[in-house]
């Protein structure tokens, strides 16, 4: 995670969108006639993969400020979920919204996500917890992926919590999402499917249980594994083979050397822990034992109500150990591997998709060294200019 292969005053070529040739510009453009391309001159710019964000929740109605004044005063994650806070809070004004209002605020995250260098982002689905909002949500990641520069790698996140109308009767709830699966698979409306492994939401069997059924269908899976308690669903990721364990806060030793072991990718998300005030998760750990971590914002109404990247990337710096090179590496190639994708983006290399991002600046270092502030200048999207702060 620390070899970024970096190039200096190295060029990139893109044709019809794809990453032609990579190397010293002297030689990219050795036979070109450059009056038939367009040249973008990065001098004295870093130029790096576009972001892959690849743990965000960003289709959803309503907001929850008053919940961020609750926590302030000390009332837990928990606290507020059990008071109908929470998931369940997002779910009642995500049921309410039309489809064309999640369009609406969907596009407008989307143009935020992108002007901090977003290039690809995954969305969940998870505030309807009920047939026809989760396919509403999944259905406005389908139009969004169509109408907007970003692309999105849907996940079916049906088991986000249990709904008020299952209460006390959660295996049924698990079940009821079992249901959904196959029209969700049927519709091509989802890549993955997660669940929220958590004490007092899903049990390690019944996330197994939904897993692999959505395994058996020829979904990917992801879990929301160990963020307040240490349950076991980071060693469930690694037996299941998913595609990523998330938040993992609360993971045990074993659990790390099994996601070593299994190649499941461990995406952190350092936001999540900084507004709960909670402690962060093990990312030195994980990537000194063999680790393939990747960091995402958790972009969402409640937890985590931030699509900063540059925030995320001076947090997983500052507070779990990772060097700016690890950290650039979890949030572009190993964050397209969170996502299935790391053969087609994640790093500039031929074959690739001309996803670029051009900084203001001459080293990725400025990124956390900038905190909290949004040093990219241009993002660069399968080889056309979506995003400028010249223009």
């Amino acid at each position: 995670m620390s070899d970024l292969g970096i190039i200096e005053n190295g060029g990139v070529l893109i044709l019809d969108g794809k990453i032609t040739a990579v190397g010293p510009s002297h030689e990219v453009t050795k036979g070109i006639n450059e009056k038939e391309i367009t040249v973008i001159d990065a001098a004295g710019k870093a130029v790096i993969p576009g972001f892959v964000d690849s743990h965000t929740h960003f289709v959803f109605g309503g907001y929850r400020p008053d919940e961020f004044a609750w926590r302030l005063r000390g009332d837990s994650y928990m606290d507020i979920m059990n008071r109908g806070g929470g998931i369940a809070n997002s779910v009642g004004a995500t049921r309410k919204a039309s489809l064309d209002e999640l369009l609406v605020v969907g596009t407008r995250r989307l143009d935020s996500m992108l002007s901090f260098g977003v290039t690809t982002v995954e969305g969940k689905s998870g505030y309807g917890l009920d047939r026809k909002t989760e396919l509403k949500q999944l259905e406005a990641m389908a139009r969004l992926n169509k109408s907007h520069a970003l692309d999105i790698a849907p996940t079916f996140l049906g088991a986000h919590a249990v709904p008020t109308e299952f209460k006390g009767k959660t295996d049924e709830f698990v079940d009821h999402v079992m249901e959904i699966l196959p029209e969700v698979k049927e519709k091509g409306l989802a890549e993955f499917c997660d669940i929220f492994c958590e004490e007092n939401v899903f049990s390690v069997d019944q996330s197994r249980r939904l897993l692999v059924r959505a395994k058996e269908l020829g979904l990917g899976v992801k879990i929301h594994a160990d963020e307040i308690v240490q349950l076991g669903g980071t060693e469930l990721a690694a037996e299941l083979g998913a595609v990523s364990a998330d938040h993992l806060l609360q993971a045990s030793e074993q659990g790390i050397r099994d996601l070593a072991a299994s190649g499941t990718v461990a995406t952190l998300l350092p936001g999540t822990a900084f507004s709960l005030k909670e402690d962060y998760a093990q990312g030195r750990s994980m990537i000194d034992h063999g680790c393939a971590v990747a960091l995402a914002t958790d972009f969402n109404p409640g937890s985590c109500f931030s699509n900063s990247i540059p925030l995320i990337y001076a947090l997983a710096c500052l507070y779990m150990k990772l060097s700016p090179e690890e950290a650039l590496t979890a949030l572009t190639i190993n964050g397209a591997a969170a996502v299935g994708r790391a053969d087609t983006i994640g790093s500039i290399d031929v074959g690739k998709q001309g996803d670029l991002v051009i900084l203001e600046y001459p080293s990725y270092r400025f990124i956390p060294y900038h905190v909290g502030v949004n040093t990219v200048e241009t993002v660069i999207k399968t080889g056309k200019i979506v995003f400028s702060k010249k223009l």
